[in-house]
C-alpha cells in the first residue's frame, strides 16, 4: 500500500504519483490472508461465478458474489441457486446477502455457508430503487437501529461457525446524511471484520464523483480493515485514493465491466510500480473466450442472451466494435458466439496499436 501520509482527502488527484510501494503484511479477513489489496466489487448481473473465477485467476485479491436474497422463498429459485454456486471458486469464497429482516439474514447466512461460502458480506450499499423501496441495500442506512440488528444477527449466527462477516455501505442516504462513520464504528463493535465504503451517498446513485473524505474519516475511527470503493479505474487512481484515505485496500467496480483482468493488473502495478499493463488483443480474446465458455456451461440455454452484455463491455472502444456487436447480438448458438469472438480478436492482432489503452 502506498505511503498513507495526509493529503487533501477531498482532492486525491493532487496526491503525488508513486512507484513501487513497500508491501505490508497480507491483509486478512478473519482467518483468511488475501493475496493482494485490490478487490473486485460485487455487481448484480456481472460478478457471477464464471466472472469471479476468471478475475481471481487473473490476479484479483478478493471477489464478492452478486447479492443473494435473504428470504427463504427467493433463495429457493433457480436464479438464487446459480448465485449461491461456488464450484471451483478459489478461497476465500465470499457471498453477499441482501435483506431487511435480521432472522432472514441470519438464516440466509447459514444457508450460504452450507453452499460453500466462507465469508458473509452484508449489502448496505445497493442504490437501486427496487431494492431501496423494500428498505434493503442502502436504504438500511436510514434506519441505523434496524441495520445494526441485522449486523448483530448475522455476526451471532456466524460466530459458532468461525465465519467472518463484512459490510459494504455508502457514505449515507444523502449528502446531508453521511452517517457512515457512526454506523461503521457500531458495526465494528458488533463484530464485523471489514468494512467497504463506496464514496457516494445513495442519493447520488452512480452519478457525479466519489468523495473520499468520508472514507478517510471512517478509517481514522476503525481498528478493522477499511476498503475504499468508487471511481477507481487505474493504478494511478488507486494510489491516490489509498494515499487520500489511508484505506487498507481498494475495490474496483464499473471499471472492470468486460475487463475481469483489471483488478489483477492494478494489483501488479501497485506492487511493482508504474501503470497497469494493457493486455494484448490475443490475451484479451483468449480470456473472453474462457469467460464465454464458462458462462455457457453455468447458465445453459439462457447463456446466449446473457453473454451479450459481457461481450459488449469487453469490446467497447476497440476497432470495429460497433459493427461486431450488431453481428454478435444476432447470433443464436453458443458455438457461433465463440467462433465470432475468436475471429474478431484474431483480426485485432493484425493491428494491435489501434486498440486504445485500458
Amino acid at each position: 500500500m502506498p505511503d498513507a501520509r495526509p493529503v487533501c482527502a477531498a482532492c486525491p488527484d493532487r496526491a503525488p504519483a508513486a512507484g513501487a510501494a513497500p508491501q505490508p503484511a497480507p491483509l486478512r479477513i478473519g482467518p483468511y490472508a488475501l493475496p493482494n489489496r485490490v478487490f473486485s466489487a460485487p455487481m448484480a448481473g456481472v460478478t457471477d461465478l464464471p466472472w469471479r473465477r476468471l478475475a481471481r485467476r487473473l490476479g484479483a485479491g478478493h471477489c464478492v458474489s452478486e447479492m443473494v436474497a435473504s428470504r427463504a422463498e427467493l433463495r429457493a429459485s433457480h436464479k438464487s441457486a446459480l448465485r449461491m454456486s461456488h464450484v471451483g471458486e478459489p478461497a476465500p469464497v465470499a457471498a453477499q446477502l441482501l435483506g431487511v429482516d435480521p432472522q432472514d439474514m441470519a438464516d440466509a447466512a447459514r444457508a450460504n455457508v452450507e453452499a460453500g461460502a466462507q465469508i458473509i458480506d452484508i449489502n448496505m450499499g445497493c442504490p437501486a430503487k427496487r431494492v431501496c423501496n423494500r428498505w434493503a441495500g442502502s436504504a438500511l442506512m436510514q434506519d441505523e437501529e434496524q441495520a445494526l440488528r441485522i449486523v448483530d444477527a448475522v455476526v451471532r449466527a456466524m460466530q459458532p461457525l468461525g465465519v467472518p462477516v463484512t459490510l459494504k455501505m455508502r457514505t449515507g442516504w444523502s449528502s446531508g446524511q453521511r452517517n457512515a462513520p457512526r454506523l461503521a464504528h457500531a458495526a465494528q463493535e458488533a463484530g464485523v471484520a471489514l468494512v467497504t465504503v463506496h464514496g457516494r451517498s445513495r442519493e447520488q446513485g452512480y452519478g457525479g464523483h466519489a468523495e473520499y473524505e468520508t472514507i478517510a474519516e471512517i478509517k481514522s475511527r476503525l481498528r478493522i480493515p477499511v476498503v475504499a470503493n468508487g471511481d477507481i479505474d487505474s493504478a494511478e487512481k488507486a494510489r491516490r485514493v489509498l494515499a487520500a484515505t489511508a484505506a487498507d485496500a481498494v475495490m474496483i467496480g464499473r471499471a472492470a465491466l468486460g475487463r475481469p483482468w483489471l483488478p489483477g493488473a492494478i494489483a501488479r502495478a501497485l506492487e511493482h510500480g508504474g501503470v497497469e499493463r494493457r493486455p494484448s488483443p490475443a490475451e484479451q480474446g483468449a480470456w473472453l473466450l474462457e469467460h464465454l465458455r464458462a458462462h455457457h456451461a453455468h447458465y445453459g440455454a439462457a447463456a446466449v442472451a446473457t453473454a451479450r452484455k459481457h461481450v459488449a463491455w469487453a469490446v467497447a472502444g476497440l476497432p470495429g466494435a460497433q459493427s461486431f456487436r450488431a453481428r454478435f447480438h444476432a447470433l443464436l448458438e453458443p458455438q457461433a458466439q465463440l467462433d465470432a469472438v475468436a475471429a474478431y480478436y484474431d483480426s485485432l492482432q493484425h493491428a494491435p496499436d489501434e486498440a486504445p489503452a485500458a
